[in-house]
């Protein structure tokens, strides 16, 4: 063979090899990472080729599949109550994608799970039509509806989380305003989601998750654990003598309370969550300091990323207890003010973890995953995260969120069922600068049976913005506490 044939020989060889190692590169190397590519239509076809598995409530699906539509996508995503749901469900479109369950257990719903390769192999060889699996939802539908009325009922921008606080089962996640996910389904209402992102009331927001704020005196049963914890309170019923109105530490700022400075001057610690006095929670916080303060509260969970790990992109915003804090603002950490913030699931996890005596159990939404066939693929049991505070303490903060029920002037009376105990708290957090704009009402409760123990903890948060209504209206009994009731009672009437 002559020279210059050889050469081209040689060359051809050379891209030859080079196509075979660029074509084993990108069917071996790159095969996951185009799969899940958002800009791959083929996987997109794919995903819609066959019925999508179903998010279960309640023994019942609140998804489905509809056939029809664009000829490229065979089926699209159906909802039930969709904006009672959307805060849990998330959404499937064919062209946004996918989010919180949805997405999360994309592979289980739509049948490309690795652990239902089996199924999928004997649907090829039987014919059958193959299907995703199922996520099967700890949420108790009633409850659901519950915590979806109460806020709408209110016309009010909101969340409503319920927790059992034996087992951390998210029982009701509720958001408002809302969405339906079914309106932008299919591939060609896309604009319809594009309508939603720009609406000023923020539809799309996921306020029992993603959304941080100052929890106002909710956050007193916190700082009330952690001074008793820390032995600064040792008897709730002595007097603190703390004074009100309260000089904040090394300032000429004095904070009053809304029950009045003559009845929360010195008064006992019981007494001041009773009425909602803010000078006994500054005092215990300035009296502890922030790294005691910080410490409790990253042992019921603020500072803390674990939601994340266990929640996937049903993940919540992290609550904080921030550093560096000067004496006044440690201080003002004691009523929930100042630069703290927390989800509403995150006080519900408070709330639930006092009400368990002291056991912080993981929040989970998820009780089971499975296959088609109605196998199961994989269960999710209670996880303990931590000891919050010990039972002696917690059941000293029961005794103060319960009088904070029953007493004539008790500021959770409102949220009373009869035939249980029910243990609560108000808050209201101020909110703009200087507190120009209208407050956030807040309430957490929680219900126990005749045994002692409770199967629902609540944390109820609106935000009044648009609402018609005074400030002097604006408080967690007055606007929280109803739909904190009508949440415990679906659970215990179950």
């Amino acid at each position: 063979m002559n020279k210059p044939l050889r050469r081209i020989a040689v060359f051809c060889g050379v891209l030859v090899f080079a196509v075979l190692v660029r074509a084993t590169w990108v069917q071996f190397v790159q095969a996951d990472e185009l799969s899940s590519n958002k800009n791959n239509r083929r996987v997109k076809i794919e995903a819609f080729a066959n019925p999508r598995g179903n998010i279960i409530v309640g023994g019942k699906p609140v998804t489905g599949s509809q056939e029809g539509g664009d000829t490229d996508f065979k089926y699209k995503r159906t909802y039930v109550d969709g904006p009672m749901y959307a805060p849990v469900t998330g959404y499937a479109s064919q062209a946004i994608g996918n989010s919180l369950l949805e997405g999360t257990y994309n592979k289980i719903l739509n049948g490309r799970d690795d652990r239902l390769a089996l199924k999928r192999a004997k649907d090829i060889l039987t014919g059958e039509q193959p299907r995703g699996g199922d996520v099967i939802t700890t949420i108790d539908p009633k409850a659901q509806e519950a915590a979806y009325k109460g806020l709408t009922d209110l016309n009010a921008k909101g969340a409503v989380v319920a927790i059992d606080p034996r087992t951390g089962r998210i029982l009701a996640m509720a958001s408002t305003p809302s969405y339906d996910p079914g309106v932008f389904a299919d591939i060609n209402n896309s604009k319809k989601f594009s309508e939603l992102e720009k609406d000023k009331n923020k539809p799309l927001n996921n306020r029992a998750l993603r959304e941080t704020y100052p929890p106002g005196s909710t956050f007193k049963i916190l700082t009330a654990a952690a001074a008793i914890e820390n032995g600064v309170v040792t008897n709730v019923d002595a007097s603190s003598g703390a004074p009100s109105p309260y000089q904040l530490p090394l300032s000429t700022n004095k904070i009053s309370s809304e029950a009045g400075d003559a009845s929360c001057d010195k008064v006992s610690m019981k007494r001041a969550m009773e009425i909602s006095c803010n000078n006994v929670f500054l005092d215990a916080a300035n009296k502890l300091g922030q790294d005691k303060m910080r410490e409790t509260a990253q042992k019921f969970g603020l500072n803390s990323d674990f939601y994340n790990k266990d929640f996937g992109d049903l993940a919540a915003a992290k609550s904080l207890y921030p550093d560096k804090l000067d004496k006044p603002q440690t201080a003002l950490t004691g009523m929930g003010q100042g630069s703290l913030t927390s989800t509403p699931l995150e006080m519900a996890a408070v709330t639930a973890a006092l009400a368990n005596d002291g056991k912080l159990m993981q929040p989970h939404i998820v009780d089971e995953l499975r296959g088609p066939d109605l196998t199961t693929i994989e269960k999710f049991g209670p996880k303990m995260k931590s000891q919050a505070v010990s039972a002696a303490t917690a059941k000293k903060v029961q005794e103060m969120m319960e009088a904070t029920a029953t007493a004539s002037d008790g500021s959770a009376r409102k949220a009373q069922i009869d035939g249980y105990t029910v243990g609560g708290k108000t808050g209201t957090a101020q909110h703009g600068v200087n507190n120009e704009k209208l407050p956030y009402a807040w309430f957490v409760s929680y219900a126990k049976q005749s045994d002692g123990t409770s199967p629902v903890a609540v944390a109820v948060f609106v935000d009044p913005e648009g609402m018609d209504i005074s400030r002097t209206e604006i408080g967690g009994g007055k606007l929280g506490a109803p739909i904190a009731k009508s949440v415990m009672e679906a659970v215990l009437k179950k």
